[in-house]
């Protein structure tokens, strides 16, 4: 069998979608993620794939940390960039609970992150921890959004990192094949069916993309998250979409 890797895209609180592909592949993709060798993501998609490599058992609290996390952007004036809000400290509280004391030894190799340079806008892709914060370092400077979560990035190795989606934002690995996962409509494996009569198709970071009015209202929902009852049908999407590719590939279980 060829190598087979899974990826999750850039996507901010639509995160959401993913964690329903991540729910269905647990109850019905065993032989699929018994088979992937790396797992990547960048930003939001980077924490879900954090998730299936080292606290699997801890979805569904994941999940409730999910909603909740969005429900307090949502009581803010102007949302995450709310002057006094900490959105970087929120997801810090997140990843230090979900997170078990060993999650740095057991994601080595098997994790890769990418993060993008503050000052080189040049693309990382981590895959050695050194240990537990290191490994929340680098999940939190995938998912700094310059302004959005902060002015000033994350600080990893004696450098300023930021948000790993803007210079690669759904990984494909070099050897075997990647899976893709994201909530945004397109060629992916994993994702929304194509809504829209109209579209363009453009390439960013060597990987194809979408324009499309759901995706644009999509873009919008990633940075400020929709009502509690809208995420969780992103969540039941991402769930039936990932059922329908395990079928298709025949790894459904």
């Amino acid at each position: 069998m060829a190598v087979l890797n899974l990826s999750f895209s850039a996507c901010g609180f639509l995160g959401i979608y993913q964690l329903g592909v991540a729910e269905a592949l647990l109850r019905h993709g065993a032989k699929l993620l018994g088979s992937v060798k790396t797992f990547a993501g960048a930003s939001a998609g980077s924490l879900v794939a954090t998730v299936l490599v080292t606290a699997p058992e801890k979805l569904e609290h994941v999940k409730d940390f999910a909603y909740r996390f969005a429900s307090d952007v949502r009581k803010q004036k102007f949302g995450a960039m709310t002057p006094g809000y900490d959105f970087m400290l929120k997801l810090r509280e997140g990843l230090e609970d979900i997170l078990p004391p060993n999650a740095h030894e057991i994601a080595g190799d098997r994790l890769h992150v990418s993060i993008t340079h503050a000052r080189t806008r040049k693309n990382c892709m981590v895959s050695h921890f050194a240990s537990r914060e290191d490994l929340i370092k680098v999940l939190l400077a995938s998912s700094f959004v310059p302004v959005y979560a902060g002015i000033k990035g994350v600080e990893y190795k004696g450098q300023t990192w930021v948000d790993g989606g803007l210079t690669n934002w759904l990984p494909v690995l070099p050897v075997g094949r990647t899976i893709t996962v994201s909530p945004f409509c397109g060629s992916h494996d994993i994702c929304p069916k194509h809504e829209d009569l109209i579209s363009i198709k453009l390439t960013l970071a060597d990987m194809p993309i979408m324009i499309s009015t759901a995706n644009i209202i999509r873009v919008k929902q990633a940075l400020y998250p929709p009502v509690h009852n809208k995420m969780k049908s992103m969540n039941q999407g991402g769930y039936e979409d990932a059922l329908r590719f395990l079928k298709k590939e025949n790894w459904f279980e």
